[in-house]
This record gives structure tokens, C-alpha cells and sequence, in this order.
């Protein structure tokens, strides 16, 4: 039976949300990687499937394009809630993803909101491969590490311009001191309010942006003192607002728009398994 999709975006974040309800799952790794190509297949970020769930309107698993699973994605679960919000015509939607149960809701001017849970600190949740305080890391430019879900590791910078992001990121993310790798973000404060992203993604590259990466970014700058509760981060595809107390879970708000939707033919779901091996494959899964 062929299998409905909905490509969409968060200010070019893009991902690509696959409703499995009421119906037996058909993802898997290799379908991913063959849909998640950007020159044979739909292209995205991370692809999320939303399945039938007892105590939430629905469960989210999210995969990575390269075929590998993880916990969080802020922008495709604001996807999925601003969908599925509007197929029952609420503003307020209750979902079930590996961080627990996320309320999202929708806006007077029509952004997504969605409660992320609560950001970790210690080093074993990042993890880190030593003790050590998250909140300074002991590497050049003085970093600060922490977990939404999946790893964070934000440097602040005096001029974002300067950062040859393509050149350091790969190094920066697979460091000895992250054993399962991390996101790293380069964020320049332009107010207390108002903070300038730019972003190398954990086995992803550059994204036009990141949910997860903002709300790490606004969080490790709320922590130390720099910035107020409530930020505007700028990423290169646009702008969301990341509001934390300090304390309890994280805020993420921002726009979500759907750029097409079609239908898997039968043909790619029954071939997907003879998609070549690729790194994925050679490594447990992880989280974007």
C-alpha cells in the first residue's frame, strides 16, 4: 500500500513527516537513507514517522537522513503537532517522543510552540568522557556542553563571520571528549535578547537551522549569565524564540510551513532494503 508523505520546513530547516497510524510501520534505516537522498529521493534533515499512541495523540520516532535514529527534533515535532492540529482543529496537541510527553501549541499569529523537556547538565548525560563542569569546558574558546536530547556544545564569539564553520565543525564534533560526538554551535550575542546562530550538525553538516541546536545555544547562554530568559535565535534560515526559566523544561516557538506533500510508490517501499551500505550502517544509532 503506498505510504503518504508530507515534506515540510522550519525557516528551511527541512524534514519530512510519514504518518503510520492505524497501519503496520514500514521505515526503516535503508528506506530513510533511499528517501532521505537529495538527488534520488525527497531530501531532508531528519524524517519523522508518526505512530498510534495510548497516552498522547500520537508517538513520534525521528530518524537522521543517513539512516540512523534519535530522540529529538524540534522543528519536525512542530511539524507534526502544527498537522495534526490542524486535521482535529485544536490549538493544543499532546505528543509522546523518547523525551517524554511534549505539549505543543499554537500561537495567536500561528508558530508552533512545543514544551522540549528539560535540558541536562552533568557530564554523563552530554556525556563527556570525563568529569568535568559543563558549563566551561576545558577547550580552546571556553565552551559550554549540554543535553536536549541529544549533545550540545556552544562557543560564543565576538564576530560569527569569522568562523570557518566548514573547516572546524568536523573536527570539533567528533573531539575525543564527546564519545558519541555532538552538535556545535558558534553563536554570536548581538543583545541579551536577540542571539546570532550558525551551526555544524552531529553527522549532518550545516544546517539552515535546528530546533535543538537553538534551544542548546539559548540555554548555555542563559546559564552563564548572558543572556535573558527569554531569545531570539537567528539561524541562517531564519529566526525562532527559546525561552527557559533557568530551571523546569525549555520553549521553543517558531514558524512551520509544508512545502509539498505526495505518496511513496509500492516499488520504493519493496526495494528499500538493497540501498548500498553506507557509514550508517557501520555505526550504532545515534542522535542528530
Amino acid at each position: 500500500m503506498p505510504l503518504s508523505f508530507h515534506k515540510m520546513h522550519a525557516n528551511g530547516d527541512d524534514f519530512v513527516v510519514v504518518d503510520s497510524r492505524s497501519s503496520a510501520n514500514p521505515v526503516t534505516s535503508s528506506l530513510v537513507r533511499r528517501l532521505g537522498d537529495r538527488n534520488r529521493g525527497i531530501g531532508f534533515n531528519q524524517l519523522a514517522v508518526v505512530l498510534d499512541c495510548d497516552d498522547a495523540a500520537a508517538r513520534l520516532m525521528f530518524w537522521n537522513a543517513d539512516g540512523s535514529t534519535l530522540d529529538t527534533c524540534g522543528s519536525a515535532t512542530r511539524g507534526a503537532a502544527d498537522m495534526l492540529m490542524r486535521e482535529t482543529n485544536t490549538t493544543s496537541i499532546v505528543l509522546r517522543t523518547n523525551r517524554g510527553l511534549l505539549t505543543c501549541e499554537r500561537t495567536p499569529v500561528g508558530s508552533i510552540s512545543v514544551n522540549m523537556g528539560e535540558p541536562l547538565f552533568d557530564w554523563s548525560d552530554i556525556p563527556l568522557a570525563l568529569e568535568l563542569d559543563t558549563a566551561v569546558l576545558p577547550l580552546v574558546g571556553s565552551p559550554a556542553a549540554c543535553n536536549m536530547g541529544n549533545p550540545h556544545c556552544t562557543y560564543f564569539v565576538d564576530d560569527l563571520t569569522a568562523i570557518d564553520l566548514a573547516t572546524i565543525g568536523p573536527g570539533l564534533e567528533s573531539n575525543p571528549l564527546f564519545p558519541l560526538r555532538t552538535n556545535v554551535h558558534f553563536v554570536q550575542i548581538i543583545d541579551r535578547k536577540h542571539i546570532r546562530l550558525r551551526i555544524w550538525e552531529r553527522w549532518g553538516g550545516i544546517p539552515l537551522g535546528s530546533g535543538s541546536c537553538s534551544c542548546g545555544a539559548a540555554v548555555n547562554g542563559i546559564r552563564r549569565g548572558l543572556l535573558d530568559n527569554t531569545v531570539d535565535v537567528e539561524c541562517d534560515g531564519g529566526t525562532v524564540r527559546v525561552h527557559w526559566n533557568g530551571s523546569g523544561p525549555v520553549f521553543l516557538t517558531g514558524p512551520v510551513a509544508c512545502s509539498f506533500s505526495g505518496v511513496i510508490a509500492d516499488s520504493v517501499l519493496a526495494n528499500s532494503n538493497v540501498i548500498p551500505a553506507t557509514e550508517a550502517d557501520r555505526h550504532p544509532p545515534h542522535d542528530s
